[in-house]
């Protein structure tokens, strides 16, 4: 008996670890153009040598390269469109968010693993639409990351290529002039690209892993669908509650921080461009670097908060869903009775489907958030004191991603951005007065 229990066990342990090791062998697939473009960035730190040259390209490119550049080249002889007023306040916004990005990423592949912290390791428990999805939106990261980056990047080579053109011969320089603006232009583009790709890719792998908690919550709302007990429903919600709160303790440092610094950031350059000095001279050529700075860490924020955002609304919406099975399940037992009442509950579901604007809600509706009904299997299998203590349940316990136990659904992004916008006023209250 015990020979024959030991052998079933080894046989769901081999079982199980083919399952994984066909898993760890499509995601080492997947994965390989990740880890290729962490090799390429400098952020791998697989062994020493590469930890070596990844904190070196960070120090040269987040504080080197940004240092000089703004001491050496600060250029105060220069003509007012030449000027940069705003330098010291660009610099240390783009390179201390670039730095918080490239700490906490360091952290999550040296800690647990590129694979781990995508959760990879993850998939050969989810059904093949969720790994489907996860796949095509790992490979759409990449092409993501680039449509946020070379924008920027552009307009930033536009900017500086003008800058050191115009002005080449008014800079500090050693040897030629040409050869002495062209290295320092390069120098610093490579500085910017550098750092805004760093502060990008952390916020596009938040939001990966946040999209495939979402494709989880849709999977989860198929098995209201089909006839769940209520025992699999609990046991499937533990499992993706579990799953944000790794999410969340993993992550809420870098949330945190980052809205921190970027608030900071944007309250500091709101202080210097209202100033009654600045205002004069404010213009494209002496706030170019400002507007793109700007943008690049607000971008970067709204992607974290909205990926945070949404995925706690996916989750708040499983008991809406809930609540609407269980009102199916519960009718459709009273329906069943007569066939009058029964008859009449079709109707209602025809009418229902035929609704004209029912076209123009689909493209807003999802698994999760709809106005559909539910065909109910329940009402034969499970009880309504169940039904309704599974309700209860997602009632009582609502997921999401929280940062030190504050949720981060829409009402606190409406309460920051009113806590912001109160503060935006009052500093152009303060301004306008000091003007006036």
């Amino acid at each position: 008996m015990a020979d024959e229990s030991g052998c079933r066990e080894a046989l769901l342990a081999n079982r199980r670890k083919n399952m994984f090791q066909r898993s760890v062998s499509h995601a080492h697939d997947e994965l390989k153009s990740f880890r290729s473009y962490l090799r390429w960035m400098c952020v791998d730190q697989s062994n020493i040598w590469r930890l070596c040259l990844s904190w070196s390209v960070f120090v040269v490119f987040t504080i080197v390269v940004p240092a000089v550049s703004h001491f050496v080249f600060a250029c105060s002889t220069c003509d007012g469109k030449h000027k940069r007023p705003y330098d010291s306040v660009v610099q240390l916004s783009l390179s201390g968010v670039a730095t918080l990005s490239f700490v906490c990423l360091s952290s999550f592949v040296r800690k647990y693993g590129l694979k781990r912290f995508l959760f990879f390791d993850k998939l050969y428990d989810e059904s093949e639409t969720v790994r489907r999805g996860y796949t095509a939106q790992l490979n759409r990261s990449l092409k993501l990351l680039s449509c946020f980056v070379i924008p920027c990047f552009v307009a930033e080579s536009v900017y500086k290529i003008w800058w050191y053109a115009s002005e080449a011969s008014q800079i500090p320089y050693v040897g030629n002039v040409y050869a002495s603006a062209a290295m320092a232009c390069i120098m610093e583009l490579f500085s910017w690209l550098y750092r805004t790709t760093v502060i990008f890719l952390v916020c596009v792998l938040f939001r990966l892993i946040c999209y495939l908690q979402i494709l989880r919550l849709q999977d989860f709302a198929t098995m209201f669908e089909v006839d769940s007990d209520v025992g699999s429903v609990l046991s499937e919600h533990l499992r993706i509650r579990r799953h944000l709160r790794i999410i969340s303790h993993r992550c809420r440092d870098f949330v945190l921080w980052k809205l921190i610094l970027v608030t900071g950031s944007q309250f500091a350059l709101l202080l210097i461009t209202t100033s009654s000095s600045a205002i004069a001279n404010l213009d494209f050529c002496t706030a170019g670097e400002l507007l793109f700075c700007s943008i690049t860490l607000v971008t970067g924020l709204l992607i974290v908060l909205r990926s945070a955002t949404k995925i706690t609304h996916k989750a708040q919406a499983v008991t809406c869903l809930a609540a609407k099975w269980h009102v199916c399940a519960t009718l459709d037992s009273f329906d069943a009775t007569t066939a009058q009442i029964a008859s009449s509950g079709r109707v209602f579901r025809a009418e229902s489907d035929n609704d004209e604007t029912e076209d123009e809600a689909e493209d807003e509706e999802d698994e999760l958030d709809n106005s559909k009904l539910i065909p109910s299997y329940a009402y034969s299998t499970i009880s309504y004191q169940k039904r309704q203590a599974l309700v209860t349940y997602f009632e009582n316990n609502r997921a999401g991603i929280t940062v030190y136990g504050f949720t981060l659904d829409r009402t606190t992004l409406h309460m920051l951005f009113m806590i912001e916008f109160s503060l935006i006023l009052w500093l152009l209250g303060k301004t306008i007065n000091g003007i006036s």
